[in-house]
């Protein structure tokens, strides 16, 4: 019949025609940093300097790709991820990060780490469009996509936790006199300016803020100056070795202010152990990974894959740093980007899959916390958690709190 006919032109079906014209729409697409054999991305993290006790995060990312590579990589890439160490230093980050774009010529940059350094290739990267994906800081700058299009964060706001600290400050403290530590960088800055904007017409209440440079030996100083003000409430808005130096010089002069900590320094092992256990009871943050430390988790499906992982990749590595169940969560969002990205391994299809996450489940984060982006919205974690730490760990308290950008 007529119908059960093929048609061949020069010996080749139609349909083998139409499937090869079709094969057209789907042709692999790459950048530089993508073949049909890899994706290299590039990483920087201060191994050195002031904020060293962070370099277990890159530590944990390296960890986590291995992971991808034994499983045959990503649409059967391998990833070639290339970290480097900045020790915290924006003209270091600015040198690195050009090698990276420049001479290793990295598809994207994933998870670098600190506010300073990231603003000091921020505009760099959006020049050359360049992926800046999920920053390893929650500075409230990495959420604006019309300005910024190539950049974009991963944890919650720092503007917007230190909201919450001062309106849980403002119900909870009769008579709050309230002292404040912070660095003295947008870092610093962008936690400030929440809680100004937390406080409102209760601004009055905050007798003594002072600040420190990361070059700082200590900041003994500044924590006597704050007990001399006559605070009862502390908020410490440092990263950890600062954080700790100023939990622990609370405890040596007796003062017993309430104390409120920035989530970026809550880890058990690199902020609370140092600055002594007995030091830190009482101490409030706010959280949106699940902890180590916390015994509640120790049946949860996650942090049971989690643990394996630690034990196969990150052997000797101290599980009671919540740094590494960070690395592993943002590195798991980074591998579903990827994925989603298919044989379009363009920087644009990169921060196209980026922005276009619905309540993604990622593993390690709070029950009821998702990641969601969209082309208008960059913060893809908007929500916390309080907890205060009480025996060895952190313990959760209230309800899932949103953040700005939701």
């Amino acid at each position: 019949m007529k119908t059960n006919r093929r048609s061949f032109l020069g010996g080749v079906s139609t349909a083998a025609v139409l499937t090869a014209s079709g094969s057209a729409f789907a042709q692999k697409k790459y950048d530089d940093g993508a073949t049909d054999k890899e994706i290299k991305i590039g990483h920087t993290n201060p191994y050195s300097g002031p904020a060293s006790s962070y370099g277990v995060i890159g530590k944990g990312l390296e960890g986590y790709w291995k992971m991808v590579n034994d499983r045959g990589g990503i649409n059967g890439r391998k990833v070639d991820f290339i970290t480097r160490d900045d020790a915290y230093s924006p003209p270091k980050t600015v040198e690195v990060v050009r090698q990276l774009v420049e001479q290793e010529k990295v598809l994207c940059l994933f998870n670098t780490l600190g506010t300073p350094t990231n603003t000091a290739i921020h505009k760099y990267m959006n020049q050359k469009k360049v992926p800046q994906l999920y920053v390893a800081t929650g500075a409230s700058k990495w959420g604006k996509p019309k300005e910024f299009p190539w950049t974009m964060g991963y944890q919650p706001d720092y503007h917007t936790e230190a909201v919450i600290y001062a309106k849980h400050i403002l119900a909870n403290v009769k008579d709050a006199k309230i002292g404040v530590l912070m660095q003295n960088d947008d870092y610093g800055k962008d936690y400030w300016g929440g809680f100004e904007e937390g406080l409102g017409k209760d601004i009055g209440k905050v007798v003594k803020r002072v600040t420190y440079e990361t070059t700082d030996p200590t900041v003994d100083s500044q924590i006597i100056q704050l007990k001399d003000s006559g605070a009862n409430v502390f908020f410490n808005i440092a990263i950890p070795k600062f954080a700790a130096q100023a939990i622990r010089k609370i405890a040596d002069l007796g003062w017993k202010p309430m104390q409120y900590l920035n989530n970026v320094s809550s880890s058990v092992a690199s902020t609370l152990r140092p600055a002594g256990i007995e030091n830190s009871q009482g101490i409030i943050t706010a959280l949106y990974l699940m902890d180590p430390t916390d015994k509640q988790w120790n049946d949860n499906a996650d942090m049971k894959t989690w643990s394996a992982w630690m034990d196969k990749y990150m052997p000797g590595a101290n599980k009671n740093d919540g740094n590494y169940i960070f690395a592993y969560s943002v590195a798991f969002l980074m591998e579903q980007t990827l994925k989603k990205c298919g044989d379009n391994l363009t920087r644009a299809n990169v921060m196209k899959q980026a922005a276009n996450f619905q309540k993604q489940r990622v593993p390690l984060l709070l029950p009821g916390i998702t990641v969601s982006t969209s082309p208008t919205d960059f913060y893809p974690i908007q929500s916390v958690q309080l907890a205060s730490f009480k025996g060895e760990t952190w313990n959760l308290f209230g309800d899932i709190q949103s953040a700005e950008g939701s």
